[in-house]
């Protein structure tokens, strides 16, 4: 088995720290112990703590996009199923385990760096939104199926995001993951009613 570099041992170390402590709390130092490498090892790779924060977003992106790209929501036949079947996957993440291990790490660097760190948001962003877009295809094929043709799917994709990203502050907020898995349930309830045939058309 091929052991990671320090510079992936870093990013891995940055996903799990910045998660659970957040990113302005979060030092070098913190991320070198948690890798197990020198701060000469993390200066060798990230000229900053913000270079590597940008790193750490496309890292983000590249760990988790494989896991949704064989999520097993992608098989059923009915895009409207495959949509519902994205939300209850998001939901089924949720349980038993800690706040911060199914919180993004995307979502919460960027709350904290939207307007000091622009080039942390350039990067937070680009994840969160190309994940929204890998759902366009199946919510744009689920609202032409209800006949909803003045619906914009890329609207739609983007607001799923934002229902869950708000469902991981608000579970923080209340030291409660079923806050996170109660919104789910609601998102679930929204998309039926417009994947519901619009028989005014």
């Amino acid at each position: 088995m091929i052991q990671p570099d320090a510079r992936t041992k870093l990013l891995d170390a940055a996903i799990d720290v910045i998660r659970a402590q957040g990113y302005c709390a979060t030092t070098v130092d913190d991320l070198c112990r948690a890798a197990g490498v020198t701060k000469g090892a993390f200066f060798h790779h990230f000229t900053s703590k913000d270079a590597m924060a940008v790193a750490a977003a496309q890292h983000w992106t590249d760990v988790t996009a494989p896991l949704f790209e064989a999520a097993p929501y992608h098989a059923d036949p009915d895009p409207a199923r495959r949509v519902l079947a994205y939300v209850a996957f998001r939901k089924a993440m949720l349980t038993d385990r800690p706040l911060p291990e199914f919180t993004c790490l995307a979502g919460t660097m960027v709350q904290e760096t939207y307007d000091t760190h622009p080039e942390i948001r350039e990067a937070c962003g680009a994840s969160i939104l190309g994940h929204a877009r890998t759902l366009i295809p199946d919510i744009q094929a689920a609202l032409d199926a209800a006949g909803r043709t003045t619906l914009s799917a890329r609207s739609l994709a983007i607001f799923t995001q934002s229902t869950l990203q708000g469902a991981f502050v608000l579970a923080k907020a209340g030291g409660d993951p079923t806050i996170a898995a109660d919104c789910c349930d609601h998102l679930t309830r929204y998309l039926e009613q417009l994947f519901i045939k619009d028989t005014a058309q």
